[in-house]
């Protein structure tokens, strides 16, 4: 049975091997918002946005991330505790068992597709078992228009089962959760866990081999936005740095808040059709136009409500990691359709809890090849089991855990096309000044704005001596001065008040970074190698 909306495309489940399914198709957020609210598993909020509990899993699981090794992926893949192997036969003994459990049940699929830019345009298919993680998909995947439905071929296909549970003896996974990638069959298989996000990075993983690989084109995981003279901004960051945050302002227009690709035309293009931001501590003074956009077809994770509907953003009792999806239209100035232009200037952005790395600083080419490959930020007491103090955390490129080839690959591409396009790269410390964690105090957002701001407007202008300071430590080019930020917060030593206390805590994140990179020492030029501090501690 096929209940349907706003297409005559016909589809058979049974094509995947789901037979007498109930299905919907292509619902519109409405009635998946109704429904899964009908269904006890989500309730309004104050605001129209639906609130919905992921369950279990409040975030992803890297170590349940798998990827088959097969021909096409055998010699290609940087396998190791990142990319692990899972065998052929095995994918499809699973498959078959997923499939099975789909079947005779309520289903909820959608055609949608992922990349802005039409030339690379890959349609996907996503089904799922609960009709928010369908509504998910509506938000962050581009919607194609009718005319793009009829005769709509899916290249790649999610099959989403957060109800099914893998028995680890048998199906060779690692626990009952798993999010597994088939390359030669297009497939990708996650079951086990409620948290959406592995639908969108099973797709996001995929690209970031499907790019480089096949098209010469640089996958990113960043935000970007437009300035009104066209100029075009990039934000590599973890979570937590305020990637989200920092693209979305309102004098600038947002391509995207994630997952973007840099293609040999000179053109920036987000994977996406939507914004999944982090709302710990969301505030509508600080963060306006993320704020605004939790509204009706917004979906929020794992908050806390009152009795009245109304979230109360600073509760971490269900996790740190609470979350919001919505479409980008969402958010009133966007760039339509989302493409970019070569971008001018490029920002890694690090919440640096050991408060040593300067808030702002210029890199030179092969500083930038090395930090991004290198991709630190630090773990904080609280965000995860057993972490009582400031720790060092390295994720390459800026994302590591949906990167299949090797760093070094990644960090070539963008080292090219950042000489290529003349553009300027700068490290922002979002962390911590005056301190390390327990200690200093996280830096301003208003600071940090004002940086990013004056990097846009021009007013740091080009590196000399008069107006840029090397860190004697990481070796860096900081400002010495910066519009709307105090001279004192530019420098981290003078904000310790204490030379020994802080070269003692800086010579230690040093010596982290330089561990870190040994495994990636053999496969990088010298030129990149002396992209990283170059005074360590013993």
């Amino acid at each position: 049975m096929m209940n349907h909306n706003s297409s005559t495309q016909q589809i058979s489940l049974e094509d995947y091997g789901i037979k007498n399914a109930k299905m919907h198709y292509q619902l519109s957020p409405e009635d998946l918002h109704r429904i899964t609210i009908e269904k006890g598993q989500g309730v309004e909020t104050f605001s129209g946005a639906l609130a919905v509990n992921t369950g279990e899993f409040t975030g992803r699981s890297p170590k349940d991330r798998f990827i088959v090794k097969d021909t096409i992926t055998e010699d290609k893949i940087w396998w190791g505790d990142i990319n692990i192997p899972f065998a052929p036969e095995d994918f499809d003994k699973l498959y078959d068992k997923v499939v099975a459990y789909l079947s005779e049940k309520e289903v909820f699929v959608r055609d949608c597709y992922a990349c802005a830019d039409k030339n690379y345009k890959t349609n996907i298919r996503v089904i799922n078992e609960y009709p928010w993680s369908n509504m998910f998909a509506y938000n962050m995947f581009l919607r194609p228009t009718l005319e793009e439905l009829e005769g709509f071929e899916a290249e790649w296909t999610v099959i989403n089962a957060p109800g099914f549970m893998a028995n680890p003896k048998v199906d060779k996974t690692r626990q009952h959760n798993f999010a597994i990638l088939n390359f030669t069959k297009k497939i990708a298989l996650v079951g086990g866990t409620g948290y959406t996000g592995e639908i969108k990075k099973g797709i996001f993983s995929a690209l970031n081999f499907i790019l480089p690989v096949e098209k010469n084109t640089l996958p990113m995981h960043c935000s970007a936005n437009v300035g009104k003279e066209g100029d075009t901004a990039i934000f590599f960051g973890l979570s937590g740095t305020g990637k989200t945050t920092l693209s979305t302002d309102p004098n600038r227009s947002l391509i995207g808040d994630d997952e973007h690709g840099w293609t040999n035309e000179n053109s920036v293009f987000n994977f996406e059709g939507g914004c999944y931001a982090k709302v710990i501590s969301l505030s509508k003074e600080k963060e306006q136009e993320i704020y605004d956009a939790i509204k009706k077809g917004a979906i929020l994770e794992n908050v806390i409500l009152d009795d009245n509907g109304v979230v109360d953003f600073d509760d971490t009792t269900i996790t740190q990691n609470t979350r919001v999806s919505y479409p980008i239209h969402h958010i009133e100035n966007i760039m339509v359709p989302s493409v970019g232009e070569n971008p001018k200037n490029i920002f890694f952005l690090t919440a640096d809890a050991f408060g040593v790395i300067p808030p702002i600083s210029k890199l030179t080419p092969s500083q930038a090849a090395y930090h991004f490959i290198s991709g630190y930020t630090a773990k904080v007491a609280g965000t995860e089991a057993g972490v009582k103090e400031p720790q060092p955390s390295f994720s390459a490129c800026f994302g590591a855990p949906f990167m299949p080839l090797h760093p070094a690959k990644y960090a070539e591409m963008l080292s090219k096309k950042m000489i290529e396009a003349g553009v300027n790269v700068w490290l922002i410390n979002t962390g911590w000044t005056g301190g390390p964690y327990g200690v200093g105090k996280r830096m301003e957002l208003k600071y940090t704005r004002a940086m990013i701001n004056a990097v846009l407007n021009g007013d740091l202008g080009l590196y000399n001596y008069d107006d840029y300071h090397i860190h004697s430590v990481f070796g860096v080019a900081q400002p010495r001065t910066c519009p709307g930020v105090p001279t004192s917060v530019l420098s981290p030593r003078q904000t310790w008040n204490d030379d020994k206390a802080y070269y003692t805590m800086a010579f230690k994140l040093t010596n982290a970074f330089r561990e870190n990179f040994k495994k990636f020492e053999a496969h990088c030029t010298e030129e990149i190698r002396r992209g990283g501090p170059q005074r360590y501690a013993f």
